[in-house]
């Protein structure tokens, strides 16, 4: 595919360009699910680690 289109003024693609952004996007969103993902697991490591250590001194659990 390239940005070229004979039917247009300046000669730019809209479907061309559109690609060229829905693939920023989808990029961007990916990087952004990742950053997420890592911050989870350190959030769920923490939980566990919390958990471990109420169990371990035999106090329940709070009510959420």
């Amino acid at each position: 595919m390239n940005d070229y289109c004979a039917f247009s003024k300046s000669h730019k693609c809209l479907k061309w360009t559109d690609y060229e952004l829905t693939r920023y996007e989808l990029e961007e969103a990916d990087e952004l699910c990742h950053c997420n993902q890592i911050e989870i697991q350190k959030l769920n490591d923490y939980i566990e680690l919390l958990q471990s250590l109420l169990d371990k001194n035999e106090i329940e659990y709070p009510d959420i």
